[in-house]
């Protein structure tokens, strides 16, 4: 019996250990990458249905992304290619002007595709979303 508990213990104590190297690895670039598009579509409809808080908050989840991302690579390249970018995105969401943030958005759009040409990734190309692939999620304020 006590064979058991103690090989049942060792396994426990295996499976903590190996989800703790786990949890402590960065996460790769391609993951970041994919939930940083995801919040980059999520930014563009919340702009264009006017819905500042929400495009406010997809802006900081974004700008955190990209803080993982700089972790990663060191140096100033993320902030070359889009720092000014979401400045301007920034600042039309603060001002709730629809014309800004058309124009700061695709500017930071342009950013993106710029680094991904730095960084020998140009065959990623990001551009203005077309089609809301979240239709369980209301972009448009809510009165």
């Amino acid at each position: 019996m006590r064979s058991i508990c103690a090989l049942c213990m060792l396994a426990f104590l295996t499976t903590i250990a190996a989800n703790a190297q786990e949890t402590s690895a960065p996460p790769r670039i391609s993951d970041i990458m994919a939930r940083q598009q995801m919040r980059h579509i999520k930014l563009w409809f919340a702009g264009r249905g006017g819905n500042w808080a929400l495009a406010d908050y997809e802006m900081d989840a974004l700008k955190d992304g990209f803080d993982d991302v700089n972790q990663q690579f060191g140096g100033d390249t993320v902030a070359k290619s889009v720092g000014a970018p979401i400045s301007a995105v920034e600042k039309a969401i603060e001002a709730k002007d629809r014309a800004a943030f058309t124009s700061a958005f695709d500017k930071l759009t342009a950013g993106c595709n710029s680094c991904h040409l730095l960084l020998d990734h140009a065959f990623i190309v990001i551009r203005r979303p077309t089609l809301l692939p979240y239709s369980d999620q209301l972009f448009a304020t809510q009165k």
